[in-house]
């Protein structure tokens, strides 16, 4: 849970959702700390390996979860991943998973020249809900909930939505 710096909040979702943006804007706007655990696993090298029909490297979960515990038991984080059910439960005090319309999502994951089958993928990930049935089977009920990030209208709302509850969380949980 958060720490004497902040609370910690995962933000979730199927690639393309818009994790990173949110992210990166929240922290700037509250003070906290962003970690995105794909640079953090790309610049220290903790792949498992390669997936070639994915495209992708293999996240070597147990590092990445070493090298970020230090960090999080600290406090102020908001730790942004495509998946989350090898995190700790302790880690977080709000776990958002965002969504997206398939057609927003198809048509951001053309942008970042994806193939076919992992726009595909992807898209089908978005329908049945993967990420956020594996948020709520690892996390407990009253810390997920799901916002819809489609339009920049719907960011800016799940930005004042955080603020909101940075500060109720802050008013319950910090020294005054």
């Amino acid at each position: 849970m958060g720490g004497p710096r902040g609370p910690n909040i995962l933000i979730t979702g199927t690639p393309g959702t818009g994790k990173t943006t949110l992210g990166q804007e929240a922290a700037s706007r509250l003070g906290l700390t962003f970690l995105n655990v794909g640079v953090i696993a790309k610049e220290n090298d903790f792949h498992d390996g390669y997936d070639d029909e994915r495209q992708c490297h293999i996240l070597d979960e147990d590092r990445v979860v070493d090298e970020l515990d230090p960090q999080l038991i600290q406090g102020g984080c908001i730790l942004d991943h495509h998946s989350c059910d090898y995190w700790p439960q302790r880690w977080f005090d709000l776990v958002l998973v965002l969504r997206a319309n398939t057609d927003v999502l198809f048509d951001r994951l053309k942008l970042r020249a994806y193939s076919e089958s992992k726009i595909q993928e992807n898209v089908q990930c978005e329908i049945f809900q993967t990420i956020l049935e594996e948020a709520q089977e690892s996390y407990s009920a009253e810390i997920v909930q799901e916002l819809t990030s489609n339009t920049p209208e719907e960011m800016e709302a799940n930005l004042e939505r955080i603020e909101t509850w940075c500060q109720a969380w802050k008013a319950q949980n910090m020294p005054a």
